[in-house]
């Protein structure tokens, strides 16, 4: 009989269910607006990563041609278009659509000073500074060519 009582009692009350149950929404509650803002921080960086490896690309691909190559820049998409200028068709390669577009992702958006034009030996001409743009919350970074043709993240 004493058995029976012990299992009876085994177990947690409902109030102590509600209490566990409201700690852990309030701590939910509490980290979403950081979790928000960590990814949407992370998804701004993982943009700048990317273009500043596209522009190093370039610029590799101008050393390779030994002709130049000139990275243009859309408000959503960059191209590689060999030569000194910025007239050629766009390189199709890998990674680009059918138009040799590279879009950046949804809700950023690009402004550029500048088209960098990378010669043969690497040094870019002019000079540029690229600004990627969080739509949701204004956020911004920057990728900086310098003419030297080193290309780095910078607030």
């Amino acid at each position: 009989m004493n058995d029976n009582r012990r299992y009876a009692r085994a177990g947690f009350s409902l109030a102590e269910l509600a209490l566990v149950m409201s700690v852990i929404g309030l701590l939910t509650a509490l980290a979403f607006p950081l979790f928000i803002t960590y990814y949407q921080s992370s998804r701004l960086r993982a943009a700048a990563e990317e273009v500043a490896a596209f522009l190093n690309q370039g610029r590799q691909l101008g050393i390779r041609e030994n002709t130049g190559t000139c990275v243009h820049i859309t408000q959503t998409a960059l191209q590689h278009r060999l030569g000194t200028n910025c007239t050629a068709a766009a390189r199709i390669g890998p990674g680009t659509d059918e138009a040799g577009n590279v879009r950046v992702p949804s809700g950023l958006a690009l402004s550029a000073s500048a088209n960098p034009v990378f010669n043969h030996l690497g040094a870019a001409s002019p000079g540029a500074t690229i600004t990627l743009t969080n739509a949701q919350d204004g956020r911004a970074l920057r990728v900086i060519v310098a003419v030297s043709g080193r290309v780095r993240i910078g607030q």
